[in-house]
Protein backbone atom coordinates (compact mmCIF):
# COMPACT_ATOMS: atom_id res chain seq x y z
CA UNK A 1 0.00 0.00 0.00
CA UNK A 2 3.04 2.50 0.83
CA UNK A 3 4.37 1.45 -2.11
CA UNK A 4 1.43 2.41 -3.92
CA UNK A 5 1.11 5.45 -2.89
CA UNK A 6 4.68 6.25 -3.58
CA UNK A 7 4.11 5.06 -7.21
CA UNK A 8 1.74 7.50 -7.29
CA UNK A 9 4.00 10.21 -5.88
CA UNK A 10 6.49 10.02 -8.88
CA UNK A 11 3.77 10.07 -11.57
CA UNK A 12 2.95 13.44 -9.96
CA UNK A 13 6.68 14.55 -9.61
CA UNK A 14 6.70 13.59 -13.29
CA UNK A 15 3.80 15.53 -14.06
CA UNK A 16 5.20 18.66 -12.21
CA UNK A 17 8.38 19.42 -14.78
CA UNK A 18 5.52 19.75 -17.50
CA UNK A 19 2.63 21.28 -15.69
CA UNK A 20 5.28 23.89 -15.35
CA UNK A 21 6.67 23.95 -18.44
CA UNK A 22 3.12 24.56 -20.34
CA UNK A 23 1.73 26.54 -18.03
CA UNK A 24 -0.01 29.99 -19.78
CA UNK A 25 0.65 27.95 -23.16
CA UNK A 26 -1.99 26.94 -25.50
CA UNK A 27 -2.95 23.73 -26.97
CA UNK A 28 -5.15 22.91 -29.75
CA UNK A 29 -6.95 19.74 -29.13
CA UNK A 30 -8.52 18.16 -32.50
CA UNK A 31 -11.89 15.84 -31.37
CA UNK A 32 -13.07 13.54 -34.03
CA UNK A 33 -13.33 10.32 -35.19
CA UNK A 34 -15.04 7.16 -33.79
CA UNK A 35 -14.30 8.33 -30.28
CA UNK A 36 -16.63 11.08 -30.15
CA UNK A 37 -19.09 8.05 -30.07
CA UNK A 38 -17.61 6.38 -27.25
CA UNK A 39 -19.46 8.02 -24.61
CA UNK A 40 -16.90 6.46 -22.03
CA UNK A 41 -14.40 7.42 -23.92
CA UNK A 42 -15.33 11.20 -24.21
CA UNK A 43 -15.79 11.72 -20.78
CA UNK A 44 -12.22 10.54 -19.90
CA UNK A 45 -10.99 12.97 -22.57
CA UNK A 46 -12.76 15.63 -21.33
CA UNK A 47 -12.00 15.24 -17.83
CA UNK A 48 -8.28 15.65 -19.16
CA UNK A 49 -8.89 18.55 -20.78
CA UNK A 50 -10.31 20.27 -17.31
CA UNK A 51 -7.15 19.32 -15.79
CA UNK A 52 -5.18 20.77 -18.45
CA UNK A 53 -6.64 23.99 -17.79
CA UNK A 54 -7.10 24.13 -14.18
CA UNK A 55 -3.24 23.39 -13.96
CA UNK A 56 -2.74 26.50 -16.21
CA UNK A 57 -2.60 25.22 -19.16
CA UNK A 58 -5.07 27.31 -21.88
CA UNK A 59 -6.56 24.44 -23.87
CA UNK A 60 -9.02 25.33 -27.25
CA UNK A 61 -11.31 21.89 -28.43
CA UNK A 62 -12.04 22.03 -32.37
CA UNK A 63 -13.97 19.15 -33.26
CA UNK A 64 -15.98 17.38 -36.27
CA UNK A 65 -19.15 14.72 -35.81
CA UNK A 66 -19.14 12.94 -39.12
CA UNK A 67 -20.95 10.11 -37.16
CA UNK A 68 -23.44 12.05 -35.70
CA UNK A 69 -23.64 14.05 -39.53
CA UNK A 70 -23.98 10.49 -40.90
CA UNK A 71 -27.15 9.17 -38.69
CA UNK A 72 -29.20 12.49 -38.90
CA UNK A 73 -28.67 12.10 -42.53
CA UNK A 74 -29.94 8.74 -42.92
CA UNK A 75 -32.70 9.47 -40.61
CA UNK A 76 -33.53 12.42 -43.22
CA UNK A 77 -33.20 9.87 -46.34
CA UNK A 78 -30.20 11.69 -47.40
CA UNK A 79 -27.05 9.42 -48.99
CA UNK A 80 -23.98 10.61 -47.45
CA UNK A 81 -21.82 11.41 -50.72
CA UNK A 82 -18.05 12.13 -50.81
CA UNK A 83 -15.80 13.67 -53.06
CA UNK A 84 -11.47 13.16 -52.84
CA UNK A 85 -12.60 12.31 -49.33
CA UNK A 86 -14.72 15.09 -48.44
CA UNK A 87 -18.15 15.17 -47.60
CA UNK A 88 -20.08 16.72 -50.79
CA UNK A 89 -22.58 19.56 -49.07
CA UNK A 90 -25.68 20.77 -50.78
CA UNK A 91 -28.07 22.47 -49.41
CA UNK A 92 -29.81 20.29 -47.28
CA UNK A 93 -27.19 18.65 -46.33
CA UNK A 94 -25.79 21.89 -44.74
CA UNK A 95 -28.65 22.45 -42.63
CA UNK A 96 -27.81 18.77 -40.79
CA UNK A 97 -24.05 19.76 -40.80
CA UNK A 98 -25.11 23.49 -38.81
CA UNK A 99 -27.74 21.91 -37.25
CA UNK A 100 -25.98 18.40 -35.83
CA UNK A 101 -22.06 19.61 -35.69
CA UNK A 102 -22.48 23.51 -34.52
CA UNK A 103 -25.34 22.70 -32.83
CA UNK A 104 -25.91 19.55 -31.16
CA UNK A 105 -22.36 18.09 -30.99
CA UNK A 106 -20.57 21.60 -30.14
CA UNK A 107 -23.38 22.42 -27.40
CA UNK A 108 -22.87 18.76 -25.76
CA UNK A 109 -19.55 19.13 -25.67
CA UNK A 110 -19.43 22.63 -23.95
CA UNK A 111 -22.07 21.63 -21.38
CA UNK A 112 -20.11 17.62 -20.74
CA UNK A 113 -16.81 19.98 -19.65
CA UNK A 114 -19.17 21.99 -17.59
CA UNK A 115 -20.85 19.28 -15.65
CA UNK A 116 -16.99 18.01 -14.94
CA UNK A 117 -16.41 21.15 -12.99
CA UNK A 118 -14.81 23.02 -16.04
CA UNK A 119 -16.00 26.13 -17.78
CA UNK A 120 -16.32 26.34 -21.70
CA UNK A 121 -18.39 28.36 -24.12
CA UNK A 122 -19.78 27.27 -27.12
CA UNK A 123 -18.23 29.71 -30.14
CA UNK A 124 -20.78 28.90 -32.82
CA UNK A 125 -23.33 30.15 -35.19
CA UNK A 126 -25.10 31.55 -32.30
CA UNK A 127 -22.82 32.51 -30.10
CA UNK A 128 -20.01 34.01 -32.04
CA UNK A 129 -18.63 32.48 -35.08
CA UNK A 130 -14.48 32.89 -34.64
CA UNK A 131 -13.70 30.91 -38.17
CA UNK A 132 -13.83 32.78 -41.56
CA UNK A 133 -12.91 30.95 -45.12
CA UNK A 134 -14.15 30.98 -48.60
CA UNK A 135 -14.98 28.32 -50.81
CA UNK A 136 -12.68 25.69 -51.59
CA UNK A 137 -11.48 24.77 -55.26
CA UNK A 138 -9.99 21.60 -55.98
CA UNK A 139 -8.83 20.25 -59.32
CA UNK A 140 -9.86 16.26 -60.51
CA UNK A 141 -6.77 14.23 -62.15
CA UNK A 142 -7.36 15.83 -65.07
CA UNK A 143 -7.42 19.86 -63.96
CA UNK A 144 -11.01 20.18 -64.07
CA UNK A 145 -12.79 21.73 -60.93
CA UNK A 146 -14.37 19.67 -58.87
CA UNK A 147 -18.02 20.90 -57.08
CA UNK A 148 -18.19 19.90 -53.50
CA UNK A 149 -20.86 22.12 -52.96
CA UNK A 150 -20.76 23.90 -49.55
CA UNK A 151 -17.39 22.69 -48.85
CA UNK A 152 -14.55 25.61 -47.67
CA UNK A 153 -11.30 26.27 -46.10
CA UNK A 154 -10.39 28.56 -43.34
CA UNK A 155 -8.79 31.53 -44.43
CA UNK A 156 -8.98 33.75 -41.01
CA UNK A 157 -9.58 32.84 -37.69
CA UNK A 158 -10.62 35.43 -34.68
CA UNK A 159 -7.51 34.77 -32.34
CA UNK A 160 -8.46 37.32 -30.01
CA UNK A 161 -11.55 36.41 -28.76
CA UNK A 162 -10.11 32.89 -28.71
CA UNK A 163 -7.44 34.19 -26.51
CA UNK A 164 -9.49 36.30 -24.27
CA UNK A 165 -11.54 33.04 -23.46
CA UNK A 166 -8.12 31.17 -22.65
CA UNK A 167 -7.35 34.32 -20.43
CA UNK A 168 -10.64 34.11 -17.94
CA UNK A 169 -10.13 30.13 -17.87
CA UNK A 170 -12.93 29.41 -19.94
CA UNK A 171 -12.62 26.43 -22.41
CA UNK A 172 -13.88 27.40 -26.13
CA UNK A 173 -15.24 24.86 -28.24
CA UNK A 174 -15.48 25.53 -31.88
CA UNK A 175 -16.90 23.68 -34.82
CA UNK A 176 -15.55 23.17 -38.15
CA UNK A 177 -17.16 25.65 -39.78
CA UNK A 178 -16.65 28.72 -41.34
CA UNK A 179 -18.43 31.53 -42.98
CA UNK A 180 -17.76 33.56 -46.28
CA UNK A 181 -17.63 36.87 -46.93
CA UNK A 182 -20.76 36.45 -48.39
CA UNK A 183 -22.30 35.12 -45.22
CA UNK A 184 -22.62 31.66 -46.49
CA UNK A 185 -21.69 28.83 -43.78
CA UNK A 186 -19.46 26.84 -45.21
CA UNK A 187 -18.43 22.70 -43.95
CA UNK A 188 -14.88 22.55 -43.47
CA UNK A 189 -12.46 19.20 -42.56
CA UNK A 190 -11.93 19.22 -38.94
CA UNK A 191 -8.12 18.35 -39.00
CA UNK A 192 -7.64 21.52 -41.29
CA UNK A 193 -9.70 23.69 -39.00
CA UNK A 194 -8.12 22.55 -35.61
CA UNK A 195 -4.56 23.29 -37.89
CA UNK A 196 -5.87 27.02 -38.94
CA UNK A 197 -6.51 27.68 -35.40
CA UNK A 198 -3.90 26.16 -33.53
CA UNK A 199 -1.56 28.51 -36.35
CA UNK A 200 -3.29 31.61 -35.78
CA UNK A 201 -3.05 31.11 -31.77
CA UNK A 202 0.89 29.95 -32.39
CA UNK A 203 0.29 27.04 -30.10
CA UNK A 204 2.50 25.56 -28.29
CA UNK A 205 0.81 22.20 -29.25
CA UNK A 206 -1.34 20.68 -31.39
CA UNK A 207 -3.10 17.34 -30.37
CA UNK A 208 -4.68 15.10 -32.77
CA UNK A 209 -7.05 12.72 -31.16
CA UNK A 210 -6.91 9.54 -33.47
CA UNK A 211 -8.29 5.82 -33.91
CA UNK A 212 -4.73 4.77 -33.92
CA UNK A 213 -1.82 5.15 -31.85
CA UNK A 214 0.27 7.45 -33.94
CA UNK A 215 2.51 6.79 -36.39
CA UNK A 216 3.85 3.50 -37.17
CA UNK A 217 7.08 1.87 -38.47
CA UNK A 218 4.23 -0.86 -39.67
CA UNK A 219 1.01 0.73 -39.80
CA UNK A 220 -0.58 -2.68 -38.95
CA UNK A 221 1.30 -3.12 -35.88
CA UNK A 222 0.25 -1.41 -33.00
CA UNK A 223 3.73 -2.18 -31.15
CA UNK A 224 5.95 -0.07 -33.46
CA UNK A 225 4.73 2.80 -32.57
CA UNK A 226 7.06 5.62 -33.64
CA UNK A 227 7.17 7.95 -30.10
CA UNK A 228 9.02 10.65 -31.70
CA UNK A 229 9.54 12.19 -35.27
CA UNK A 230 11.41 15.31 -36.45
CA UNK A 231 9.68 17.05 -39.84
CA UNK A 232 12.92 15.64 -41.97
CA UNK A 233 12.14 11.50 -41.03
CA UNK A 234 8.37 11.93 -41.19
CA UNK A 235 8.52 13.43 -44.62
CA UNK A 236 11.11 10.42 -45.75
CA UNK A 237 8.01 8.26 -44.69
CA UNK A 238 6.05 9.09 -46.44
CA UNK A 239 8.33 9.13 -49.25
CA UNK A 240 9.08 5.84 -48.84
CA UNK A 241 5.52 4.42 -48.20
CA UNK A 242 5.98 4.17 -44.33
CA UNK A 243 3.19 6.37 -44.07
CA UNK A 244 0.38 5.95 -46.87
CA UNK A 245 -3.27 6.15 -46.69
CA UNK A 246 -5.27 8.10 -44.24
CA UNK A 247 -2.07 9.07 -42.15
CA UNK A 248 -0.88 10.99 -45.06
CA UNK A 249 -2.63 14.32 -44.85
CA UNK A 250 -2.83 13.70 -40.75
CA UNK A 251 0.83 13.56 -41.69
CA UNK A 252 1.00 16.54 -43.57
CA UNK A 253 -1.43 18.46 -41.87
CA UNK A 254 1.27 18.31 -38.36
CA UNK A 255 4.02 19.42 -41.03
CA UNK A 256 2.65 22.58 -42.06
CA UNK A 257 1.82 23.38 -38.50
CA UNK A 258 5.18 23.51 -37.45
CA UNK A 259 5.95 25.80 -40.28
CA UNK A 260 3.95 28.46 -38.89
CA UNK A 261 5.31 29.06 -35.13
CA UNK A 262 3.89 25.61 -33.36
CA UNK A 263 6.16 23.57 -31.56
CA UNK A 264 5.00 20.39 -31.20
CA UNK A 265 2.23 17.97 -33.01
CA UNK A 266 0.60 14.97 -31.52
CA UNK A 267 -0.96 12.57 -32.73
CA UNK A 268 -2.65 10.24 -30.52
CA UNK A 269 -5.51 7.55 -29.77
CA UNK A 270 -8.44 9.13 -28.26
CA UNK A 271 -9.81 5.94 -26.82
CA UNK A 272 -7.00 4.92 -24.43
CA UNK A 273 -8.23 6.20 -21.14
CA UNK A 274 -6.19 9.51 -20.17
CA UNK A 275 -4.56 9.65 -23.02
CA UNK A 276 -4.08 12.90 -23.58
CA UNK A 277 -2.32 13.48 -19.75
CA UNK A 278 -0.26 10.65 -20.62
CA UNK A 279 0.80 12.16 -24.00
CA UNK A 280 0.97 16.00 -22.40
CA UNK A 281 2.30 15.12 -19.01
CA UNK A 282 5.46 12.09 -19.19
CA UNK A 283 8.12 11.85 -20.50
CA UNK A 284 7.40 9.15 -22.84
CA UNK A 285 4.19 9.61 -23.61
CA UNK A 286 1.53 7.52 -25.50
CA UNK A 287 1.52 8.51 -29.06
CA UNK A 288 3.59 10.34 -31.73
CA UNK A 289 5.00 13.54 -30.98
CA UNK A 290 6.33 15.67 -34.26
CA UNK A 291 8.56 18.63 -34.20
CA UNK A 292 10.72 20.46 -36.72
CA UNK A 293 14.13 19.72 -35.19
CA UNK A 294 15.22 17.56 -31.96
CA UNK A 295 16.41 19.41 -29.02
Amino acid sequence: MEEEAIQKADVLIEALTWIRRFRGKITVIKLGGSVMDDEHAMTHLLLDVVFMETVGMRPVVVHGGGAAINRAMADAGIRPRFVQGRRYTDDATLKIVERVLAGEVNERLTDRINELGGRAQSLNFKTNNVLRGRKIEMLDEIGWPVDLGHVGEVTGVDAKAIELLCQAGVVPVIPSMCTAENGQELNVNADTAATAVAKALKAEKLVYLSDVNGVRRDKDDPNSLMHSLTAEEAHHMIESGMIDSGMIPKVQACLETLEHGVHKVHIIDGRLRHSLLLEVYTSKGVGTEIVKKRE
